[in-house]
């Protein structure tokens, strides 16, 4: 891509090629109310094609696709479409690749002092295949069996949902704040943890906010000996620490970077409101955080946007028109307490998240600009405020507030999240040759990135799964399973 240098200087990882699928793949009776096309021949006519690539959208597109894969994709009359192909006549309705999410997570908040996560394994799923994430990376696990599990069953096609990329449990240090994280003992214990989880099929590792630097190198050693990578949500360990310590990505972007914090002590953990004061009185374009962002790219470190979380802190932020979608998924209870939140942060007439956020989005485009690798998710944690599928969908659009186009955020959710998974041979753009992981949504996408919350149809290895009806299925039960 050209013009803003998302890929420039970042470190390609190996292709780790997948195997190749059978088709028709796996669905079992219970999966199949959702199911809208599944046919071996399959011609999406007449749509608008953003191809993730990062260019403008075409329009008047055919894209075919045979057996699960994409077989071609161009113009109407240089694509042939065989007989007795299952035709679906889009109108000009956008179709992009399937979304890459790296920053997701199969549990959310419930509540209790002190705080506990109880895993979503039927709503989530649902949810993020419905609103277009066909591949997403669970970054940080509470129940890591759970989640193995989960990808089982998705894979056997007994419950719809992501290709999951599992991160194993949280490698948190001392001083966890939910008993459901164990506290690693020393450099020692984390390399065990590392090493036994790989073992258990765990293919990405998250170190958390209070690991020491000892402890983060251990981790980090033991990833790579497996071939896997690790990213982290740190506190107790600044951003340059980390990129010198050969982190592969580092989460949530400058609004946790404790480096700058006077008084900042070695591998201790400030309070966060001592964070989010010092960082209020900052400017991205300043030296020192400039500097970061050129260390992280000359170290390849890869940066995670979750600005739909950040969102949430901010007074009179959240979109409308998401909680008019996400909110009937919660369960009631899930729902009283999300909006009983936000009508407190409302009152917050002196909050600095206003401003924190748009810190935040420009961190995020000057390091873009500067050639790091940027990839998209939204943390469906914090209070609640975040709901998986919705949140992602919100993610696009804060990156367009941010100063990217259409095109690039879509490039940002789609090619970048593929590359950093070693996955770009098989997803991440509507090429030939390519899995059929695609998502439709009504209207032109180029032209209002808004239209990114009426999705349609979800193809995920070629099989069209009905949108409206996934998301139905959860209505009302969210938070509580």
């Amino acid at each position: 891509m050209t013009g803003i240098g998302l890929l420039a200087g970042a470190a390609a990882p190996p292709t780790g090629a997948q195997k190749p699928r059978a088709w028709p793949p796996p669905i079992a009776r219970a999966v199949r109310p959702y199911v809208a096309v599944e046919a071996p021949v399959v011609a999406l006519t007449g749509a608008r094609v953003m191809d993730g690539s990062g260019a403008p959208p075409r329009s008047g597109q055919t894209i075919l696709i045979v057996r699960g894969r994409i077989a071609g994709v161009g113009p109407a009359g240089q694509v042939r479409i065989p007989p007795g192909a299952r035709i679906l006549k889009l109108d000009g309705d956008t179709v992009l690749p399937g979304l890459v999410l790296l920053h997701e997570h199969l549990f959310y908040p419930v509540g209790g002092q002190p705080p506990l996560y109880g895993e979503m394994g039927y709503s989530f799923p649902r949810l993020y295949l419905a609103c277009g994430v066909t591949t997403a990376r669970t970054t940080g696990s509470i129940e890591p069996y759970t989640d193995l599990e989960l990808r089982h069953l998705i894979n056997a096609g007994r419950i719809p949902g992501p290709d999951f990329d599992i991160t194993g449990p949280y490698l948190e240090g001392q001083g966890a704040y939910t008993p459901q994280m164990h506290e690693l003992t020393g450099p020692a214990d984390a390399t065990r943890m590392v090493n036994y989880w790989a073992q258990e099929g765990a293919t990405s590792f998250k170190a958390y906010m209070h690991i020491t630097r000892a402890e983060l190198a251990a981790a980090i050693r033991a990833a790579h000996a497996h071939s896997t990578k690790i990213t982290g949500h740190l506190c107790a360990v600044g951003f340059r620490e980390a990129a010198r310590l050969g982190i592969d990505d580092l989460e949530h972007g400058l609004m946790v970077d404790t480096e700058f914090d006077p008084g900042k002590r070695p591998d201790v953990c400030p309070a966060q409101a001592l964070t989010e004061k010092t960082l209020a009185g900052m400017r991205v374009s300043g030296k020192r955080i400039q500097g970061t962002i050129l260390a992280l790219v000359r170290h390849h470190v890869a940066v995670t946007s979750t600005l739909p979380v950040f969102e949430t802190f901010a007074p009179n932020r959240p979109s409308m028109r998401f909680e008019s979608r996400a909110l009937p998924a919660l369960m009631p209870a899930a729902r009283l307490a999300y909006l009983t939140t936000r009508a407190r942060i409302a009152g917050q007439a002196h909050s600095l998240w206003p401003r924190l956020l748009k810190e935040e989005m420009r961190f995020e485009r000057d390091f873009s600009q500067a050639g790091g690798l940027l990839l998209a998710g939204e943390d469906p944690t914090g209070y609640g405020g975040d709901l998986a599928g919705f949140g992602d969908e919100r993610e696009l659009e804060l990156l367009v507030e941010a100063g990217f186009s259409p095109a690039q955020a879509v490039h940002i959710a789609t090619y970048n999240g593929a590359r950093y998974l070693g996955r770009l041979a098989t997803i991440g753009t509507v090429a030939a040759g390519k899995r059929a992981d695609l998502l439709v949504v009504r209207g032109n996408l180029g032209a209002n990135i808004r239209a990114i919350e009426h999705p349609q149809i979800v193809f995920k290895d070629g099989v069209g799964y009905d949108s409206r009806k996934l998301i139905e299925s959860v209505r009302g039960q969210a938070g509580w399973h």
